[in-house]
């Protein structure tokens, strides 16, 4: 998943003297937030990798719906709220368009490859067709550019709820950088924008924690209800109601619905990250890594025939499924292969940019 900053902004630059300012120390990462972040980022290689077994019955129909429910739309909380202080300033828009948007164009590129020589000779590169899990990269860079207008307008998390609503239920919106995911998952990102340190204070209570418990349970229930009468295609948030057999006006008040089941839901997971620096938490810091990765080793299993496995259509061979599958983003998250890819997933490219004119001479 693209990079969130587990530290909020450094200070503004020396002030307009003639002698530079002193530089500040870095601030620490915040393990609870690399937690969550890698974390989320298993969830994410889960419900990728139960994809071609949902088939399979109805438990891991279940746990799809319930892990479908929530994993994205903590992620996008979470950038949200690491996104407060972006303004557009030259500086961090450069590192915006590095960080997100040239990670997309090269990896477009790389999946358009895979898909041409694992499956589809004549596959088209299309970049404003993103492949499966890329659309999240210029859905992130269009919700953080848009940062200080939700900054300023009033009731900005109302007003992205309108939008969302309005998204779902349109049906006529073109699958251009798939427009309709970024309307419907906005209320997420601007959710994060509002929210502060206390917080996540807040949910990390041991109350919380407590509650947490009961509260899943209840949603898994749920969701084992709701698995034949529910399409899960809602929780993907890319397509109009009426495209999902519904009438035009469901889309609002199933959108409203699943906004406040993920939040719920997103509160229980958040409760149960740990606060302290453990083994995972410098993967927190390598989730990009793990998104952008895990679609080469899922794809690239299905077509080589690992999942007709016999052993994965039995209830043991899904447990190992799901074990191989966080044990996979863990490795394409750790240090060694952030280091061996980072001139592709973080490109500096100091070299297009141009330089800032140094101080006049007196």
């Amino acid at each position: 998943m693209p990079s969130l900053t587990s530290r909020p902004p450094g200070p503004a630059g020396a002030a307009a003297t003639g002698a530079a300012a002193p530089t500040a120390p870095r601030r620490a990462r915040d393990p609870y937030f690399d937690n969550a972040k890698y974390l989320a980022m298993v969830l994410v290689a889960l419900g990728h990798s139960w994809e071609p077994l949902r088939d399979s019955g109805r438990l891991v129909e279940t746990c799809y719906m319930f892990v479908y429910a929530f994993h994205m739309p903590v992620f996008i909380m979470v950038s949200g709220y690491f996104s407060r202080s972006f303004d557009a300033r030259p500086d961090r828009m450069w590192k915006l368009v590095t960080s997100v948007l040239v990670p997309y164009a090269v990896f477009e590129v790389a999946y358009t490859v895979f898909e041409r020589l694992t499956k589809t000779p004549g596959y088209e590169l299309s970049p404003l067709t993103p492949y499966w899990l890329l659309w999240f990269l210029p859905a992130l860079f269009l919700w953080r550019i848009t940062t200080p207008f939700w900054q300023t307008v009033r009731w900005p998390l109302s007003l992205s709820l309108v939008i969302a609503c309005i998204g779902s239920m349109n049906s006529t919106i073109g699958t251009d950088l798939q427009l309709q995911r970024i309307l419907q998952f906005l209320p997420f990102y601007v959710l994060g924008l509002k929210l502060r340190p206390e917080h996540f204070d807040l949910v990390r209570r041991r109350a919380v924690r407590v509650a947490s418990v009961p509260v899943c349970l209840i949603a898994l229930a749920a969701a084992y209800w709701a698995e034949p009468r529910f399409s899960h295609s809602w929780l993907f948030h890319k397509a109009g109601a009426e495209q999902l057999g519904e009438p035009a006006w469901v889309g609002a008040p199933v959108t409203l619905l699943l906004f406040g089941c993920a939040v719920v839901l997103s509160a229980c997971f958040l409760a149960w990250v740990p606060n302290r620096k453990l083994w995972m938490t410098a993967l927190g810091a390598g989730t990009m890594y793990g998104y952008l990765l895990h679609g080469f080793v899922i794809r690239g299993a299905e077509r080589a025939g690992f999942y007709d496995v016999e052993v994965f259509a039995t209830p043991a061979g899904r447990v190992l499924m799901s074990v191989l599958a966080a044990v996979m983003i863990t490795v394409l998250c750790s240090p060694p292969v952030r280091r061996a890819l980072r001139f592709l997933v973080e490109p500096k490219l100091a070299w297009a940019r141009k330089r800032e004119p140094g101080p006049s001479a007196t």
